[in-house]
């Protein structure tokens, strides 16, 4: 990650980048990605853990069957509404 970081990107895409690393380094890598939003810079985050999303996104794209489904945005980033989401259920909470 870090020597992506030195190239001064816009956007910064990062597709599972806490899979397989021990909680400390999971901790500090979602760390840096919020404080790096809270800059500006653009992150796209890939993970199919749903705390960690919940824990790093102001801004999520609900995907079932390969389609987005859904967009939610801050508070509405929660378990319940998600998992509602992907069960195709009507009327998120």
């Amino acid at each position: 990650m870090a020597r992506w970081l030195a190239t001064d990107p816009d956007l910064l895409i990062l597709d599972e980048p806490t899979r397989g690393i021990d909680i400390g380094a999971k901790a500090e890598i979602q760390k840096i990605v919020v404080e790096l939003a809270d800059k500006g810079m653009s992150c796209l985050f890939i993970s199919s853990e749903m705390d960690e999303m919940q824990r790093v996104c102001s801004h999520m794209f609900v995907l079932r069957d390969k389609e987005v489904v859904a967009e939610l945005m801050d508070n509405e980033i929660n378990e319940a509404t998600i998992m509602q989401i992907i069960a195709g259920e009507e009327g998120r909470a």
